[in-house]
């Protein structure tokens, strides 16, 4: 049986169980066969997945198959409507060093600062700039999307908070904060009732040698 673990990764904790660094091992005992589906830089908190469901990770990592991911980023400024708009409709970024135009997105301006555990360390103050939070949604995920994007139109970021993934959230979690979930519920959450007879089958799959 499948299992699933979603996490509020701290800043500085890299995505991964093993290598030199703050690592997920260091967060919570987890099962040896389970991994996390996606990554969040080092540097970028909030919600992760993590699982050994390999259907699950084939299907949210295809590009084929968009699904919604909803981040809070504090940028330096207060983006106009303009910048908003450009965010929305897609804006020029490099990828793999290529230039790429990214899909449309969801941006709004947050009129306050989200409910969020404090960041540690906390973000440089500085009295004469002001900053912002807003609100984007995408439906993919390319290396630093939302730092280039938002730098892309002239707000850089400062923080960066992935808060959902379709309606799975770290609402009132605590930096660190672990909880397992049933496949019942990360499916629904995630608006993938329909497939869980095909997942069933793609884990029954043999091992490539």
């Amino acid at each position: 049986m499948a299992r699933y673990f979603i996490i509020y990764k701290p800043f500085g904790v890299l995505s991964q169980f093993s290598g030199e660094g703050h690592t997920l091992a260091s967060l919570f005992d987890f099962p040896k066969e389970v991994y996390p589906v996606g990554r969040l830089d080092k540097d970028s908190e909030g919600l992760l997945l993590i699982t050994d469901d390999k259907w699950l990770n084939h299907h949210l990592l295809n590009p084929r198959f968009g699904h919604q991911r909803t981040y809070l980023a504090q940028v330096e400024g207060i983006p106009t409507p303009e910048a908003l708009k450009a965010l929305g409709n897609g804006v020029r970024i490099n990828v793999d060093r290529k230039d790429y135009l990214t899909k449309p997105a969801i941006a709004k301006l947050l009129p306050e600062a989200p409910e969020l555990p404090d960041r540690d360390p906390p973000i440089r103050y500085r009295k004469n700039v002001p900053d912002s939070w807003i609100e984007l949604t995408l439906i993919e995920g390319k290396n630093r999307q939302v730092r280039k994007m938002t730098a892309a139109v002239g707000f850089p970021t400062l923080r960066l908070v992935r808060k959902s993934m379709e309606k799975i959230n770290i609402l009132g979690f605590k930096v660190g904060e672990v909880q397992e979930l049933d496949q019942e519920t990360v499916y629904h959450k995630l608006g993938l009732t329909g497939f869980k007879e095909a997942a069933k089958q793609y884990q029954k799959r043999p091992k490539r040698s």
